[in-house]
């Protein structure tokens, strides 16, 4: 059979492969509980606000200046590769049978330079690097561009909100804050490789700082 992966299943692999090879290979997956409906409510606000701008060919005030290109102007291909059902970006690997795929917020565009730009709304400003949850996310962002015959510069970004007030008539102000990721598509192929190859093999061990892990071996 083929192997479909995605950027977040690879995060997965890497913190908990335990979890990762039983999704995978048994379909048991992580208990999600409630999920709160405000970041995705705030991802649709925030594409709608980028495209106004992406109409008229500009920047959000909030971040000219200080991101590389302008916004891709193809309102039709955003479209497509934002949407899980009708994106084409992917990376395959026919040695392993296996395919990385998925979806984009948003990418810029310099010269013939592809450049994802990915939004994260957050509850407080930034207290450690964003690499060390989001390298593996961009870094495969970039691969299924290059893949995708869309050339790339070995750059992201992520762009945080964070709220700082409340005033009248329920008006938030949130504080925007881009941030330039330097990407590695020879890791993101590295670790779509690593994470297939592990599909083969046994189960991994439990770690014991995964409670999810220890769940379901007791089962």
């Amino acid at each position: 059979r083929q192997i479909k992966l995605s950027p977040s299943s690879l995060n997965l692999f890497l913190d908990w492969p335990r979890c990762f090879w039983l999704e995978k290979n048994k379909n048991i997956k992580r208990p999600r509980g409630i999920f709160p409906s405000l970041p995705g409510g705030m991802d649709l606000v925030i594409k709608s606000y980028f495209d106004r701008y992406r109409l008229k060919n500009e920047l959000p005030p909030e971040i000219n200046g200080k991101v590389t290109g302008k916004l891709l102007v193809n309102m039709s291909i955003i479209e497509k590769w934002r949407s899980w059902h009708a994106t084409y970006l992917c990376y395959e690997d026919k040695s392993i049978n296996a395919i990385l795929s998925g979806a984009l917020d948003d990418c810029l565009t310099d010269n013939e330079f592809y450049i994802p730009l990915d939004y994260k709304t957050r509850g407080s400003d930034l207290t450690e690097d964003p690499r060390k949850y989001y390298q593996t996310q961009l870094d495969c962002y970039c691969l299924i561009l290059e893949a995708s015959n869309y050339k790339t510069k070995g750059l992201a970004y992520l762009v945080y909100y964070w709220p700082i007030e409340v005033s009248e008539n329920g008006l938030v102000r949130f504080h925007v804050e881009p941030i330039k990721i330097e990407t590695n598509i020879e890791s993101a192929k590295k670790v779509f490789r690593d994470a297939v190859i592990s599909l083969n093999r046994a189960i991994p061990k439990a770690s014991p700082n995964c409670e999810y892990c220890n769940l379901e071996a007791t089962r």
